[in-house]
């Protein structure tokens, strides 16, 4: 039997994968899991919880914060930072086009996804299990964000399968979409946008300024819709 575990973070990317999976192998056949690395707010953590209840699925969460207690990333909360309110294109420009921004929690996604190949292995002992990542390739450019890269992914998902002797696949089905593209298959797969968060901050409405926020507001524009969550 086939099986997807989603890794959903409750923002516009991952949120796709989950309808992705969900359309792919049935509710029935997926899983999510979320994780808490020790960032300022908890409403990712909301989210993802509200989508998994919207599509049925069993939904897990794992405590990593304890790996990033020794980072000074902006993104979490004992830093010492303020969260950068610039577009990625700015803050690259600043480094001469390339270089990792402030909001890169280090190893993020290779930790994340190593925790959920174990989670895999644990919840379907029996079958095998894909694990859905949903980064895109806005996030890679520039190297903003190496973790997100498809060569990335592909060299981590080599690594998973081999070390769970072939029963746990990695895919990455945005790698090689930007945001714009990645909405466009979530308003096909009627996605419950209303229910994402993407912001970096973590008021009662999204700051709309944030890279983030950025990204996503062009994203839904780009598409020519109006994004459904509220922005100060």
């Amino acid at each position: 039997m086939e099986k997807a575990l989603v890794l959903s973070s409750g923002g516009v990317d991952s949120t796709t994968c989950v309808a992705m999976a969900v359309e792919r192998f049935g509710e029935k056949n997926v899983s999510t899991v979320s994780v808490f690395y020790g960032q300022k707010h908890s409403k990712e953590l909301q989210c993802a919880r509200a989508v998994a209840e919207y599509y049925h699925l069993n939904h897990y969460e794992l405590d990593l914060s304890p790996v990033m207690e020794y980072s000074d990333c902006s993104l979490l909360e004992h830093s010492t930072k303020d969260i950068i309110h610039e577009s990625y294109g700015e803050q690259l420009e600043k480094k001469g086009g390339s270089g990792i921004v402030e909001t890169y929690v280090p190893f993020r996604n290779g930790l994340m996804m190593s925790s959920a190949a174990a989670l895999a292995m644990s919840i379907y002992p029996d079958d095998t299990t894909h694990i859905y990542l949903g980064a895109h390739a806005d996030d890679a450019a520039g190297n903003a964000y190496p973790d997100c890269s498809r060569e990335f992914s592909e060299t981590m998902g080599k690594a998973i399968t081999l070390g769970t002797g072939g029963q746990v696949l990695v895919e990455a089905p945005l790698v090689n979409w930007n945001k714009a593209r990645v909405v466009k298959e979530g308003l096909r797969l009627k996605v419950p946008y209303e229910l994402t968060w993407s912001c970096y901050e973590g008021g009662e409405k999204a700051c709309g300024t944030c890279a983030t926020c950025i990204d996503r507001l062009a994203a839904f524009r780009a598409n020519g819709v109006e994004d459904p969550i509220e922005y100060q």
